[in-house]
C-alpha cells in the first residue's frame, strides 16, 4: 500500500525515503572491488564531462558574475545526472553509507572499502578525462585552456582575508556535499526520471553558483589546469603570473585543496545529511 501511495505521488515522503537509503547504503558495501573500482571511474569521467563544460560556458566576458555562475551551476548538474540515473559510485554521495553504518547494517570496514575504492576510482577517472581533453583533443589551447588555468590555480593558491585557505575551502565543501547528497535524495525520492532530473539540478545548480567545493569535481579541475600548462597559447591567454603558476601542481593539488575538501565533504554529506536523517528517522522508528 505505502509502495502504491508513493507511485502515485510520485515521490516518496521521508519517513520512506530514509530508510530506503538505508539498504542503499548496505548494498554499495557488498558491491566487487572490482565494479567499485569501474564504476567509480565512471562516476568521475562524468563529473570531468560537467567540469569541462562549465569550464566552457564560463569562459568570456559576463556582465553580470551572479549569472554567469547560475549558467556554470546549470551545466554542472549533468554531472551528477549521468551519475545516478545511469547508475555508478561517486564519493561524495557514498559518504551517506554513514546511515547503513548507524544502523549496523554494514561495518565500518565495509564503509571504508567502499569509499577507498570509489575515491581512487573517481580519481583516475576524473585526470583520464582531463588528460584526454586538454593534452589530446586541441580544444584548450586557447580561451578555453585560459580558463581551466584560471580555475585550476585559484583552487590552490586564493589567499583569504580573515581565514586559512584550506580551512575557507574545507567550510566550502561542507556546503557542497550538504547540497550534492540532498540532491542524491531528491533524486532517489522522485519515482519518475523527470523528477529526477529537477531534484538534481537545483541544489546542484546551487551549490556551484555559491562557489562551493566538490573534491571529486577538482579531481578534474585542477589536473586540467596542471595540464594545460603545457599550452603555450592557453598560458598566455589566462594572464597568470608565471610564478603563480609553479605553485599549480601535483603536490599543491592535495595539500592546499583535495586533503582539506574531502574532509568538508564528508562532513557535508556524512554527517549533516547521513547521520542526521537517520537520527530523526530511521532512529525513531527502530525504538518503537
Amino acid at each position: 500500500m505505502k509502495q502504491r501511495e508513493a507511485t502515485m505521488k510520485n515521490f516518496l515522503a521521508p519517513e520512506e525515503l530514509a530508510p530506503t537509503l538505508v539498504s542503499w547504503g548496505a548494498n554499495k558495501a557488498n558491491k566487487l572491488i572490482l565494479h567499485l573500482l569501474l564504476l567509480g571511474f565512471l562516476a568521475g569521467a562524468y563529473i570531468g564531462f560537467a567540469a569541462h563544460l562549465a569550464t566552457v560556458v564560463g569562459t568570456g566576458a559576463f556582465g553580470w558574475i551572479g549569472l554567469k555562475k547560475f549558467f556554470m551551476g546549470a551545466v554542472f548538474s549533468v554531472g551528477l545526472m549521468l551519475v545516478i540515473i545511469p547508475g555508478s559510485e561517486l564519493w561524495t554521495g557514498n559518504t551517506m553509507m554513514t546511515m547503513a553504518l548507524l544502523d549496523k547494517k554494514i561495518t565500518l570496514i565495509q564503509m571504508v572499502r567502499n569509499w577507498f575504492w570509489v575515491y581512487l576510482g573517481n580519481l583516475l577517472g576524473s585526470v583520464f578525462l582531463a588528460w584526454m581533453i586538454v593534452s589530446q583533443t586541441g580544444l584548450m589551447d586557447g580561451v578555453f585552456g585560459a580558463t581551466a588555468l584560471q580555475i585550476a590555480t585559484a583552487k590552490v593558491t586564493t589567499e583569504i582575508a580573515g581565514s586559512n585557505h584550506n580551512l575557507a575551502y574545507f567550510f566550502r565543501a561542507v556546503g557542497c556535499n550538504w547540497l550534492v547528497c540532498l540532491a542524491v535524495l531528491l533524486a532517489i525520492s522522485a519515482q519518475e526520471i523527470s523528477g529526477k532530473i529537477l531534484g538534481i539540478f537545483f541544489p546542484i545548480m546551487a551549490f556551484v553558483a555559491a562557489g562551493f567545493e566538490h573534491a571529486i569535481a577538482n579531481m578534474y579541475f585542477i589536473p586540467a589546469g596542471i595540464f594545460a600548462k603545457q599550452l603555450p597559447f592557453a598560458v598566455t591567454a589566462s594572464g597568470i603570473d608565471a610564478t603563480l603558476l609553479t605553485r599549480l601542481n601535483w603536490s599543491s593539488m592535495w595539500h592546499s585543496n583535495l586533503i582539506a575538501v574531502t574532509l568538508g565533504n564528508f562532513i557535508g554529506g556524512g554527517i549533516f545529511v547521513g547521520v542526521v536523517y537517520w537520527l530523526v528517522y530511521v532512529r525513531k522508528e527502530n525504538s518503537r
